[in-house]
Formats: structure tokens, sequence, C-alpha cells
């Protein structure tokens, strides 16, 4: 079912080819500049027409009410909310351990220098809301904003059901601590948090994952605004032995070619014995998958097995990959961390499946993909604050360092820069 590669064949088919996956079709940024420029330009008008057309209902009111959030309480299962809350509970103590304090770098009589660390005031988190829900993205992007100190958090996913958004997101956005909802979508959502309109203030930054519309939106408006990645399909690395279990690889590599038929899957090893029974049960297991038409596809096209000589080489490869999750299925995993140089998150051993992570255990799934694992990181607290040097001098530190800085300015011929210390100095001369 997955194409079997050799190492030199992997790395022209897939590694020689890597920054091909974050282009953007020409059409998808034509339509996406239009419709931002447009919301930009004319605000509620231009979103209602790009609402009523791309998500093709529009509610009577943008935002989800006190009412609406307090109804979707009832509307799901005890069991859905006590899943929530408990995975809402591991992701705030692993994220709440992220959490930094401004800080002093150097205190003296003369010299006081350091670092503040403070929240955004407004962040926007994009949950798509097409034929699927995702209450984890909610979790996974409020929940480090919320612990950051954000003001506001500002939630948005299209309407469903007759204006109405899925009401387990508007629960786990209670339990995420959302302040607010609007039942917007794709490009005009984008639009509408980067800029403003009427009724919907503009924010500071936008996260979330999407749709290659919501993706080039995304990227078209940064600069304005701050956004957290711009997400290509999503992608795993297996590392095994003979020991694994291909029961096991099978079923992690059809968990993320499920996603969408461009998700990229790939299975590194030393054994041919391994390759031959995990492709007995991808068929095996393809065949009773719901979405096994999608899984089928990604696996067939955008996926690999590369038959190595031995781990290191494994390892060579998958850091040149720099996957969205590496998971590592070796006796002694533990013992192999230190190999890992690019990956957005590691999953070690038999029994730590990758969904585990995408749901529960407590780090983050917003990843970066596409080999951007090799310069970036996964989303985190850090991403919701910023950071402000200040510095204090005395007259006599000034003038200890007067001479260097004012070296250092004339070799650059930046007069100004010099004379801002040399006049300083000058009038107390003068005195």
């Amino acid at each position: 079912m997955i194409r079997t590669f050799t190492v030199n064949a992997f790395i022209d088919a897939f590694l020689s080819t890597q920054k091909e996956h974050n282009a953007f079709e020409e059409e998808v940024m034509v339509l996406v500049k239009e419709v931002i420029e447009d919301i930009r330009t004319n605000g509620e008008v231009a979103l209602k027409k790009y609402v009523e057309k791309f998500d093709q209902c529009i509610p009577d009111k943008w935002e989800v009410s006190k009412e609406e959030r307090k109804q979707a309480w009832k509307d799901v299962s005890e069991e859905t909310s006590e899943a929530l809350q408990k995975a809402a509970e591991n992701i705030k103590q692993f994220h709440a351990k992220q959490l930094q304090q401004s800080r002093i770098m150097e205190m003296t009589e003369d010299i006081i220098s350091g670092q503040l660390l403070q929240p955004m005031e407004r962040v926007g988190i994009y949950v798509p809301g097409g034929t699927a829900v995702y209450p984890s993205t909610v979790l996974m992007n409020a929940i480090p904003a919320v612990l950051a100190g954000v003001e506001k958090v500002i939630m948005v996913t299209p309407a469903r059901n007759g204006g109405q958004i899925d009401p387990i997101l508007s629960v786990a956005a209670d339990i995420a601590g959302v302040d607010t909802i609007y039942k917007i979508g794709g490009i005009q959502a984008i639009a509408a948090l980067a800029y403003g309109t009427e009724t919907i203030e503009a924010v500071d930054k936008i996260v979330g994952p999407g749709n290659k519309y919501v993706a080039a939106a995304k990227a078209s408006v940064f600069g304005d605004v701050g956004i957290d990645m711009i997400a290509g399909p999503s992608e795993v690395a297996i590392i095994a032995d003979k020991t694994a279990n291909p029961t096991f690889i099978a079923a992690d590599l059809i968990a993320q070619a499920e996603h969408d038929e461009h998700a990229r899957t790939f299975l590194f090893t030393t054994s041919q014995t391994l390759i031959e029974r995990t492709q007995a049960e991808l068929r095996k297991q393809c065949a009773v998958l719901p979405r096994q038409e999608i899984a089928i596809k990604s696996l067939t096209n955008q996926s690999a097995i590369v038959l190595v000589e031995d781990i290191d080489t494994a390892f060579l490869l998958a850091n040149r990959l720099a996957p969205e999750h590496l998971e590592i299925q070796l006796q002694h995993p533990l013992s192999y961390l230190g190999k890992v140089k690019n990956a957005g998150s590691v999953f070690l051993g038999a029994h730590t499946p990758e969904s585990l992570g995408d749901y529960f255990a407590g780090p983050n799934h917003v990843l970066p993909t596409s080999g951007t694992a090799r310069f970036s990181s996964g989303l985190s607290v850090d991403d919701f604050m910023k950071k402000t040097t200040y510095l204090y001098y005395s007259e006599a530190a000034l003038k200890t360092a007067a001479p260097f800085v004012e070296h250092l300015a004339m070799k650059e011929q930046l007069v100004g820069h010099a004379r801002a210390v040399s006049k300083r100095l000058e009038k107390r001369k003068n005195e």
C-alpha cells in the first residue's frame, strides 16, 4: 500500500522537494487578497457577503450568546464534558510550567537592565468547522493564551446546523476560558480578526489551523497581526526495528493518513519483515476504516517506507525530514532521545501513540510541519507573551562606556549616535 524507497530514492522524492509543501496556489492567493481587502475596506457589509457566500448561512448574530453557551452544556453528554475537562487539566498542568517571570539581568548602583514579560491584549483563535468539529483545537490554542494572561481570547468558527455552532465547541471554549465566540469561518474570519469590523474587535495575534484558504489568509495578514505558523499537511514519521509491533505501527500511520489525503506518513526501519507485516496490517485496518478513501490516498501518494541499514541512518533521515510528529518505537526509546535534532513533538515507546498527544496528554498539538521544525517550535505560553527589555545607566556608568560607544558609532559612520553620548558628557564639563 505504501511505496518502499531506498535511502537515496527517498531523499530525491521527499527531502529535495520539501519547500514545495509551503507554496500557495496562485488562484488561492488571488481570492484571499480580494476577500481580505474588501473586508478591510468595507467592514461588516463585506463580511456578511462572504459569510453568506462561503459559509452558506448568516447567523442572526455573529456572537454565540450566553444562553447558547449555557444550553450547549445540556446538549453534550456528561462523558464528553468529563473527557474535555480531564484533557484540559493535563494541558493546563503541562503549559503552566512554561510560564516565565519578568527578570532583572543586571543591577548595580549605576546600571540596571532587565526584561519585562507581558501578555498580549487580544488573541483570535480559528477553529475549523466544516464536515468535522475539533474541540481539541479549542483547548490546545486557548489554554496557553489564558495561562499567559491574555486579556481577551476570541474564537471564530463557522456556523452549522441552521446558524449554530456544534455544542461541543462551545463547551470546550468554556472549559478553556474563551471570552467570546463568533460564528464565522474561512478567509472572512481571518480578515475580521486582523482588521476588525463594526462589531468585531481586531486582535493582536491569530492562531489555529485551517484549510489552504485559511492558511493563505493568515500568511497575507501577517505583519499587521501576528500568527502562530503557516501549517502544511499533517505528518508522522516512525522509527522502528524488528522488535516493533506492526499492528501498532499501521494504526499510527492510518491515524495520521485519515486527516487529509495530503497528510504524509513515513516509516524508517531496519527490518524487511516488519515492512511486510506492516503493509499487511495497513490493508487489513483500512478495510474497516470509515475514512478509508482519504487514508488510502494519503498512504498511496504521500507516504513512504524506507529500509535503512542501521538506526543511525533512520535518525539522519528523520532529522532531515523534521517531521511534525516523530514516534520512536524501539527498545529503550528514552536512550534515543538525544539523537533527535528536528521534530515538532516526539512520542516514545510502543504505548505512546501520536493521538495521545492530539487530545489528552498535555503537550501542545499545534506543531511545525513541512520541515519547519528545523527552525520553529510548537505552540506554547511564550507565543502569547511579549518580551520588552529595559536599561538604566547613571552618569558615571555612561562616562565609562562612552569611549567604546563612540568608537563603534564612528566605525559605522553614524556620527549622530556618537554625539548622543558625547553631548551629555560635554554638558557636564561646561558646568
